[in-house]
């Protein structure tokens, strides 16, 4: 297992360490409830330095991403940030990320944990364009300061305004004492806040710093647990769970982002998707009586036949309720629909509903 730069901090401050992606993670701290009501009402700190970072750089850089992601990067300017995700050629998905563009001809690409490698050779195998590709996910270290109060609390740290910076833009700025920091107005919670990037060297001092700020705040650590009932109340696909490399992203919903205004790697297949339609669909569903819903439990329809399967479920600390997504046939995605969720012998029921589940 590998760790991350601020392992030894997290030993310290006693968070319950996992294995996670071939890296020891802190999956929690003082909990999961307590963690996921700080982000959500003030501000927490999430260590996800196991992240991948692959820069691009060349007068074809663009020209590459645009053949191996679905979304439009030409609609990005320097600054800005873009979610997307990498199709594969039998319709499913490599991976999602997020494509930043840092200057004219030079991009930074975030992919997941597990799937660093596996997306290095995706986009290298298509790279015949002479992009200069470097992967420095074992150089760099992220920190996302997430919750309503991120801003207000980190503002002492830095020179630019951090109210001004936009969802899905960010800053290349001077930040807890350190320049040329990526503060990007970005994450997972549906909270607000930013993802920091900077230097494994430098990351302890970050930390440090963060803290330092964001003390009058109620600042605390938070794990991945609560990262994961965070994204899933506000319905964010997670890979792995909810997209995988058999799951097209017109049937996870990500229609959005795959605009077939230009070419991309395995187009047709999915443009022709379109036009005739999915025959399921990723959906999001509450429970209506008591229950938890787990990854891998059966949905099933009134008469106890097996339609799908839940990706992702909880018991939804905002809501306190089950809440997951899962994928149905087509003609029960609908809102409203009627379905059962097989929690060992019971069959408990469910409706499908609009997203997202915490609505802040």
């Amino acid at each position: 297992m590998k760790n991350t730069a601020l392992t030894h901090i997290h030993e310290a401050l006693g968070a319950k360490l996992v294995p996670f992606a071939g890296y020891n993670m802190p999956v929690q701290y003082e909990g999961v409830n307590i963690e996921h009501e700080t982000v959500r009402n003030g501000v927490g700190v999430f260590d996800v330095s196991h992240m991948g970072e692959f820069f691009l750089k060349g007068e074809n850089a663009l020209a590459l991403i645009q053949k191996i992601s679905s979304n439009d990067a030409s609609k990005l300017v320097p600054g800005k940030a873009q979610y997307s995700c990498m199709p594969n050629a039998d319709g499913g998905i490599v991976d999602d990320l997020i494509i930043y563009m840092i200057a004219e001809n030079e991009y930074m690409l975030v992919v997941n944990a597990s799937n660093i490698e596996k997306d290095w050779n995706w986009i290298s195998k298509h790279n015949d364009l002479k992009v200069e590709m470097e992967d420095r996910s074992e150089e760099w270290s992220l920190l996302a300061i997430q919750g309503p109060k991120a801003a207000e609390a980190m503002q002492s740290l830095t020179s630019v305004d951090l109210s001004a910076i936009k969802f899905y833009t960010f800053e290349i700025t001077d930040f807890a004492g350190l320049p040329n920091v990526v503060v990007s107005a970005t994450g997972y919670t549906g909270s607000g806040g930013f993802e920091v990037y900077v230097k494994n060297k430098d990351v302890e001092q970050l930390w440090k710093k963060v803290f330092e700020a964001g003390a009058d705040w109620g600042i605390k650590p938070i794990g991945l647990a609560a990262r994961d009932t965070l994204r899933l109340e506000m319905g964010y696909c997670l890979y792995g769970n909810d997209i995988d490399d058999t799951t097209s992203p017109l049937e996870a919903g990500l229609g959005w982002i795959t605009k077939f205004t230009k070419d991309f790697v395995n187009a047709e297949t999915l443009k022709a998707q379109k036009e005739a339609g999915v025959t399921k669909k990723l959906v999001a569903f509450e429970l209506t009586e008591r229950g938890i819903p787990r990854k891998d439990y059966d949905i099933v329809n009134a008469n106890g036949e097996k339609i799908g399967r839940v990706t992702s479920g909880t018991m939804s600390p905002s809501l306190s309720k089950g809440i997951g997504l899962g994928y149905v046939p087509k003609e029960l995605s609908k809102v409203d629909s009627e379905i059962f969720i097989q929690v060992r012998k019971k069959q408990i029921p469910a409706k499908v509903v609009k997203l997202p589940f915490y609505k802040g």
